[in-house]
């Protein structure tokens, strides 16, 4: 949404239409006539490759229902690229944006047989399969962190950064105290912001339970459980206490919330996963921040973003098996934030320069820049 509202400032005829699969169609409508746009929506047949770093040959040959997943949507694929193919040779667009879903292989693929220019962006260090494949033919590619963490060749490649939405910026220490206040939290005391993403990490949730007693000596806790994962925390309500609707602990636990950017601005300390969305999301805010990478995604993505943040010194790294086998690691690396404020600053400062800024009006610029070069 945020790259087509640039685009549409500078080419406000411009014809847009955003493609997606069944299962993705009507969330997609319901958030463009949220934002008032007039954009079409077009589902695409497209199917994902079901990959998993800790299973080997043999575990995909116990788990059938994993390969029998992957046979039934590598067909879905060829329908999807018919669909495609005879969707873009009758009405060939200017140019394609594709943000490297599975959605956008069958797409790009029919766009590579009828030459149709397009843009690929990656928003990770390390790029996704789709992406690894629609690479060679793009026209331009944007990335969402700086090209030394890529091996895309240089004349084609472009740091864009990651779209966020303008409420994730910097606060001062006095909005800082506002939002604390406005969460029912002291703002005399330190904060820690604990989040897995919107669906939740049960391994950051059972690591929190396990520190929980000793962390609330020293700080605020807001944990955000993941709306998956919220109803096997419920236990750690026993620590919110409220009186006459206010809160009297200094714990509050939420499945999940609209406004991140407030809970952000909020907290001294942060615990994440190293989703790229999230992270530019702190670093715009240039917070401080403990990653617990997924180790399990594909392609290692999660680890290989957090490891290109502690190489840079903006932030601190727990492998996520060695937290759920020992969650006082995480427990020491919070009291080492909350007792070094040198470190804490230090760590926001190195954080907040991988932020690219108006990454939405750069990506929207490339692919206008492609259109015209067509």
């Amino acid at each position: 949404m945020a790259v087509v509202r640039e685009i549409w400032k500078v080419r406000p005829r411009a014809k847009i239409e955003f493609w997606t699969d069944k299962k993705y169609y009507k969330n997609a409508r319901r958030i463009t006539v949220e934002n008032g746009m007039d954009l079409r929506i077009r589902k695409v047949v497209a199917g994902k490759l079901r990959r998993y770093t800790n299973f080997t040959f043999m575990m995909y040959l116990q788990h059938f229902d994993v390969v029998l997943k992957n046979i039934l949507d590598f067909f879905k694929n060829i329908i999807g690229f018919f669909q495609s193919f005879f969707r873009l040779a009758f009405n060939r667009p200017d140019v394609i944006f594709f943000k490297g879903g599975f959605v956008c292989l069958p797409v790009g693929m029919a766009a590579k047989l009828l030459r149709i220019p397009y843009v690929i962006h990656d928003s990770d260090a390390a790029p996704g399969l789709t992406n690894r494949l629609l690479a060679k033919r793009a026209t331009k590619i944007a990335t969402g962190m700086p090209l030394e963490y890529y091996s895309y060749p240089a004349d084609r490649a472009e740091w864009t950064g990651i779209p966020i939405s303008d409420e994730f910026r910097p606060v001062s220490e006095t909005k800082k105290r506002s939002y604390k206040k406005e969460l029912d939290f002291d703002p005399d005391k330190p904060l820690l912001v604990v989040t897995g993403g919107s669906l939740g990490a049960r391994n950051i949730n059972v690591a929190i339970r396990e520190i929980l007693p000793q962390l609330l000596k020293q700080t605020s806790v807001m944990l955000v459980a993941g709306r998956e994962r919220y109803p096997e925390m419920m236990d750690l309500k026993e620590y919110e206490v409220w009186e006459d609707g206010k809160l009297k602990t200094n714990f509050r636990m939420v499945k999940f919330s609209s406004e991140m950017w407030k809970l952000f601005g909020a907290a001294d300390i942060v615990v994440s996963r190293a989703g790229a969305s999230t992270m530019t999301e702190l670093s715009s805010m240039a917070k401080a921040v403990i990653m617990v990478p997924n180790e399990k995604l594909p392609g290692y993505h999660q680890v290989k973003n957090a490891r290109a943040y502690e190489k840079a010194n903006a932030a601190l790294v727990i492998e996520d098996g060695e937290m759920n086998q020992n969650a006082t690691k995480l427990l020491s690396a919070v009291k080492k934030l909350l007792k070094d404020a040198t470190l804490r600053e230090e760590l926001s400062k190195n954080l907040r320069s991988f932020v690219k800024d108006n990454a939405a009006e750069n990506l929207a610029n490339t692919i206008i820049s492609v259109a015209k070069e067509k």
